[in-house]
């Protein structure tokens, strides 16, 4: 039996899906099964159950070996990092898991410059939801996660990222999109556009509301920024977003932008480690990337007051 037929097996049930575990390991997706296949007959035990539908279930004696495949693969990357530090060595993959506004707006010119810099590491990005970045970095399939509004989790810490400056858009033609800055109590008689109740971005826009008790009038909801800008752009409401998500729109006049009146309001973004976790030496050269731009840069974001802090 071989360590990547135990990671094959592990990433499978991770990501519940042959083709992630495929596309993890540089495999098809018949080999994986292929794979899966000989672990159970290694063992001369079912390890999956087999039914119905698309989920992929374990049987206990699945899961027994789905957790020691885990903790023996850890070992194994711990020794390969361990390996890459004594050499110094900067090389081989990243795994990051993000939110989909972050990694598809504001991480792009990060990696872009870090992968200039280390051409022989490979970074691999999933865009996820933000329930699903703890997961995964509590579980181990990725070595970086990226949220907004962090919240304290066992086994895990945050390290500050940066802050996203949080601005009012509209469609080109709203009465409001020719002002320089609009208030609160203005934007709380909108139609209002937002993210789903259960996003950290949408609690924390309602805090701000809160705190000046004040109310949004939600029209429509949804689970990602895209959708949300476009409902925009079609005049069926207003928003507030993140800055950096619209600048395209803004370039191209889709959208208009207004400040928010009164002292400026931003989204906290934290990097995500799971806590005792050994960090190959590209890992924590990212890392150390991440926090070198932003305390570049970021002078903004030192005095801001972040929106649900």
């Amino acid at each position: 039996m071989q360590l990547e037929t135990l990671k094959v097996f592990r990433d499978l049930v991770d990501s519940r899906s042959f083709s992630k575990a495929a596309q993890s390991n540089s495999i098809s997706q018949s080999a994986v099964s292929q794979q899966i296949r000989g672990l159970e007959e290694r063992f001369r035990l079912p390890l999956l159950e087999r039914g119905g539908g698309r989920r992929i279930g374990l049987t206990p004696e699945g899961a027994l070996v789905y957790q020691t495949a885990k903790e023996i693969v850890a070992l194994y990357q711990a020794l390969q990092n361990r390996i890459a530090e004594v050499r110094n060595t900067i090389s081989g993959t990243i795994r990051v898991s993000t939110i989909y506004s972050v990694g598809l707006y504001e991480l792009p010119p990060y990696l872009k410059k870090f992968l200039r810099a280390y051409p022989e590491v490979n970074v691999r990005v999933e865009y996820r939801h933000s329930r699903q970045v703890y997961e995964d970095v509590a579980d181990g399939t990725c070595d970086l996660g990226i949220v907004a509004f962090p919240t304290v989790r066992k086994g895990m810490k945050a390290l500050s990222f940066r802050k996203d400056r949080l601005i009012f858009i509209c469609h080109p033609q709203h009465p409001l999109a020719k002002r320089k800055e609009v208030g609160l109590e203005e934007v709380a008689r909108q139609g209002f556009v937002g993210f789903t109740s259960d996003m950290p971005t949408r609690k924390g826009i309602d805090q701000l509301f809160r705190d000046r008790n004040l109310e949004i009038r939600p029209v429509m909801e949804f689970d990602n920024i895209e959708t949300v800008k476009r409902a925009v752009e079609i005049d069926i409401g207003v928003s507030i977003v993140p800055a950096a998500t619209v600048a395209q729109e803004l370039l191209n006049g889709s959208l208009a932008a207004v400040e928010i009146a009164g002292e400026p309001c931003y989204r906290p973004i934290s990097l995500l480690c799971k806590t005792g976790r050994v960090l190959s030496p590209a890992v924590k050269r990212f890392l150390e990337s991440l926090q070198e731009e932003q305390s570049e840069g970021g002078t903004d974001a030192e005095t801001a007051r972040a929106v649900g802090e």
